[in-house]
């Protein structure tokens, strides 16, 4: 926790008194929750992880921290982001770097790296965060956790910068898919603050995710949806995983899944992504860390045809899953080409023998899945070789996300990890 809520006792002690006096128990009551730290929470501070803000204090909830409290939750504080959350390693000027519980010398991932690290430690029972191009998938992935990227406007992001945005969305990471279908219960629903929305009604997250079975599914496995390569022992947990759930009437086979468009196509998009928040800060760009102000450079250069190019690639992307999900029910694929790298570097310098080009090449198989605007969530499918959590994605259909939780519970009966020992820390 970067900023602790100091009123989280007399949040508990309320509840318990509501409960005395015979008030309903909500979904989450009594839950620890931790609130990435771009995320408003009244009295507290929003930093962003970055200089520009370290004395911004918010005046109110935001919506998803609304909808907590209303289940019961109970606001400890505030987990750490990279400056504006750009990045796939949690570290910033104010608040330092975010280190993995499982071996603090490496990385918990990002952006939202603090609410996993809390997690997997035992801080919290569940983590608010958001999900541009894998933040709450990559450090699921790095910290053994259940991590969903939700379908644009299923959880309303409010405030918004860009009420319209559907690219970055907000969600919930937890230790099962039990607690992560919780939170996303609790989080779910239209608002009309918001123009995204998702319909819910008749929608039973924790009972769906409870009933889960494996007889009949169809599943297909893809090691590498971009050609970005892949380090040798990550894959062979994920296809040891994958194609360990054959059985019965299950079906495991290989796909045939190449997005490497993919890649280019997200980078111009966020460009445009970061030049639309940002904008109020391009008289301070010297301000910046150096991963931001790239981003909005980066944005800037982005040109009209080039936007319309990577419309069109995602475009084929949907017209592709159509085509999939007529003969698969899942898809699954690493969540990373590599396991937890030092927790100093910005980035691995090379995935599967290549070396990076950029700060975030090595993040493309979480990244290029967001274009889909489709339900994706990274589940832990087993350890490598040095004692490390491997992540698995799981891609479901159109408004599937209660189907690709349900599937995650399967996958953590099948391969249980334990979590990591904190003494060693």
């Amino acid at each position: 926790m970067v900023t602790l809520n100091e009123q989280a006792l007399d949040d508990a002690r309320d509840l318990e008194a509501s409960l005395a006096s015979g008030a309903r128990p909500g979904l989450l009551c009594g839950v620890p929750v931790g609130i990435k730290d771009i995320t408003d929470v009244a009295g507290l501070p929003t930093t962003f992880g970055s200089p520009l803000y370290v004395d911004n204090v918010a005046n109110a909830d935001a919506l998803v921290v609304e909808r907590l409290r209303a289940a019961g939750a109970i606001i400890i504080g505030k987990t750490n982001t990279p400056e504006f959350a750009a990045g796939g390693n949690t570290f910033n000027e104010v608040f330092g770097r975010t280190r993995n519980p499982w071996n603090s010398a490496l990385s918990a991932g990002g952006s939202t790296g603090g609410g996993a690290a809390a997690l997997a430690s035992g801080m919290i029972g569940v983590a608010e965060g958001s999900d541009l191009g894998g933040s709450l998938r990559i450090p699921a992935s790095f910290c053994g956790l259940v991590g969903i990227r939700p379908s644009p406007g299923l959880v309303p992001t409010y405030p918004s910068a860009w009420p319209w945005d559907d690219l970055a969305v907000t969600g919930p990471m937890a230790r099962t898919a039990e607690d992560t279908a919780l939170a996303l219960q609790v989080m779910a629903g239209p608002d009309p603050r918001s123009p995204m929305k998702q319909p819910i009604e008749g929608r039973d997250f924790v009972g769906a995710v409870a009933d889960a079975r494996l007889d009949g599914l169809r599943l297909a496995y893809c090691p590498d949806i971009i050609g970005l390569g892949i380090d040798a022992s990550v894959e062979e947990r994920c296809r040891s995983a994958a194609f360990g759930l054959a059985g019965g009437s299950a079906k495991v086979e290989e796909a045939d899944v190449a997005f490497s468009d993919g890649r280019k196509a997200f980078l111009h998009l966020r460009g445009v992504w970061m030049v639309a928040h940002m904008r109020d800060h391009m008289d301070r760009l010297a301000e910046l860390g150096d991963n931001v102000r790239g981003n909005i450079e980066a944005g800037l250069k982005v040109t009209t045809e080039q936007v319309a190019w990577a419309h069109a690639v995602r475009g084929r992307m949907w017209a592709f899953f159509q085509r999939f999900f007529q003969e698969h029910d899942f898809l699954l694929t690493p969540s990373m080409a590599v396991s937890p790298f030092p927790v100093e570097q910005n980035y691995p310098e090379t995935v599967g023998g290549r070396a990076m080009k950029t700060y975030v090449d090595w993040i493309a198989p979480t990244f290029t899945l967001s274009l889909t605007g489709l339900p994706v969530a990274s589940v832990p499918c087993g350890i490598d070789a040095t004692g490390l959590p491997v992540g698995l994605q799981v891609v479901g259909p159109p408004l599937g996300e209660e189907r690709v939780l349900g599937l995650c519970r399967l996958i953590q009966e099948a391969y249980p990890i334990g979590g990591p020992e904190l003494a060693a820390l």
